[in-house]
Formats: structure tokens, C-alpha cells, sequence
């Protein structure tokens, strides 16, 4: 997998849009989709925006594989999920952040919904 793939994969996973990296990054929309299809070279000055955008670090998008996920099948449980414990320190690391900054949101919203509905 190229790097601008595994940019793709980790800002889907942060549910980020090619507009909004494209904003915090300061360039347009078609030149940020151009790193992302490996269209544009990448400078690491740039890669280093980029993470820290996607509050990652620069070692976590160039090891990113998106098969240690999660393997989605029928098992003998029934739910459906498996995890691939195949996962590295540093993606296991990735997930955690993801899941915490998750769990902030839903916190924040929670907030948000109180005191609107609190008026």
C-alpha cells in the first residue's frame, strides 16, 4: 500500500473529509486528493502537517496496514467480528487514540444535547 493510501485509510477511519484536510493543510481540496492517489509527491514536511492533522504520528501512517483491522466474518459466536490480534504496538497505539477521541466526542455532544435541551 502507497503512503497517500494509508493517509486515505487512517483519515476514513478519523471520519475526516478531503475538504477538512484540505483546510487545516492550507491547499485545495484536488491537490490534497492528489497526494492521496500518489499523484503528487509528498514531501516530509508535508507528511508531518498531515499526521499531526490526523493526530497521528509520521510512523503511524508509514506502518499502517489495514488488514490487522478487523477481519469481518460469520463466526461460530454469531457476532460477526473478529480481531486479527496481528496488530502492532504502534497501530494498536492508532486505534486506542481513535477510540479515545471517539469516546471525546460522544462525551462533547452529550454536553452539547443537555444544554440545548436544558433552554
Amino acid at each position: 500500500m502507497e503512503i497517500g493510501e494509508k493517509i486515505k485509510k487512517i483519515r476514513e477511519l478519523k471520519n475526516y473529509t478531503q475538504d477538512y484536510m484540505a483546510q487545516k493543510l492550507e491547499m485545495t481540496q484536488a491537490g490534497y486528493g492528489k497526494l492521496e492517489r500518489n499523484e503528487s509527491d509528498l514531501s516530509y514536511q508535508k507528511l508531518e502537517k498531515i499526521a499531526e492533522v490526523l493526530k497521528v504520528s509520521v510512523e503511524d501512517i508509514i506502518n499502517f496496514n489495514e488488514k490487522m483491522i478487523f477481519n469481518v466474518m460469520h463466526n461460530q459466536t454469531g457476532n460477526g467480528y473478529v480481531v486479527n490480534n496481528g496488530l502492532s504496538e504502534q497501530e494498536r497505539k492508532l486505534y486506542e487514540q481513535i477510540i479515545q477521541q471517539q469516546k471525546e466526542e460522544i462525551e462533547f455532544l452529550r454536553k452539547f444535547i443537555d444544554q440545548f435541551q436544558s433552554r
